[in-house]
């Protein structure tokens, strides 16, 4: 049971870092720009299969900070020629552009890499186990991961909050005008601040790529979970986020461990009392509603407080 609890633990953890460094870039871009992305998952899946074509042509630690300025350059481009010219339209707009991103995104990776996983293997360097807990060996490169992603937490948190760059980013969206009269090209700003927020998505999907599955579905299948994620931390809100990304991480990961079921423990259903979809229910598992669960948090975080955990944003 005690191996349970911390294998259990450690994988949550490192599930919630690798939730807040995709996140992380997505609550920048609400935060400073108004603008709920749809596409950002894709861009994670961008940064996976640019991270795994140039492993293959120049080695993972070069791909490491390749890739994600290339998934920079693509929101940037993203932002110039598509969100700024729906921007005037209203927010609607800009949802059904980025959502329609989405997919596009998708199958243009399907056509050039195709629906098979690709062979995407750790790097040699991280391909040991850092250490035993009772009879498990945790790999390093998961460890690896996990610092990554507190280190640029940190560092993005640190840049947003203490520094002259965080400042103008900030007042740029609640005082263009002034930031623009000031002498700074608040056009610019929004465009860097979206290369920024997409490339930490990139980072997200090099790092993450060899640690699971790289496919072209892998956008449709972490998206949901990490809009879950900025809906319960609160929108715009990089602490909520921190705290959200953990609470799930932790939740799904002991979820998925536990085979616990209303029938272990309290004993089989009597046939007589009822049908037996009831008698199925009961014998449902924790494991099995593992993938609901973070959907369940988000109902329940928006009855009893719509902004989310500490969230301050209202439109």
């Amino acid at each position: 049971m005690l191996e349970l609890i911390v294998i259990s633990t450690l994988n949550g953890v490192l599930f919630g870092m690798l939730l807040l460094l995709l996140s992380s870039g997505l609550t920048v871009i609400f935060s400073m720009m108004g603008v709920l992305n749809f596409a950002h998952a894709s861009f994670y899946m961008l940064g996976a299969f640019f991270g795994y074509q140039l492993t293959r042509w120049i080695g993972f630690w070069p791909a490491l900070i390749i890739a994600p300025l290339l998934v920079g350059v693509v929101g940037m481009a993203v932002e110039r020629y598509g969100l700024r010219a729906t921007h005037k339209h209203g927010h609607v707009a800009e949802l059904l552009l980025t959502f329609g991103l989405a997919f596009a995104i998708e199958e243009i990776v399907s056509m050039i890499w195709g629906k098979s996983p690709m062979d995407y293997r750790v790097p040699a360097l991280l391909d040991f186990p850092a250490f035993t807990i009772f009879s498990t060996n945790y790999p390093a490169y998961k460890l690896f991961m996990l610092t990554v992603s507190v280190l640029i937490f940190l560092a993005l948190l640190v840049v947003l909050k203490r520094t002259r760059i965080g400042l103008i980013v900030q007042a740029a969206l609640t005082h263009p005008n002034m930031v623009a009269h000031l002498g700074h090209n608040v056009g610019r700003i929004f465009m860097l601040v979206f290369g920024v927020g997409s490339a930490l998505a990139g980072v997200a999907g090099v790092i993450a790529g060899p640690a699971l599955v790289t496919q072209s579905d892998m956008a449709a299948l972490l998206g949901p979970i990490l809009f879950v994620v900025i809906v319960f931390g609160g929108l715009g809100s990089l602490p909520g986020a921190f705290i959200a990304s953990l609470v799930i991480g932790l939740v799904q990961t002991f979820a998925v461990a536990l085979n616990g079921s209303l029938a272990s423990a309290f004993g089989p259903l009597d046939p007589s009392l009822g049908p037996s979809v009831l008698s199925d229910i009961w014998n449902v598992t924790i494991a099995q509603i593992a993938p609901i669960l973070p959907y369940v948090l988000l109902v329940l975080i928006l009855i009893v407080r719509p902004l989310g955990l500490m969230g301050t944003r209202e439109t």
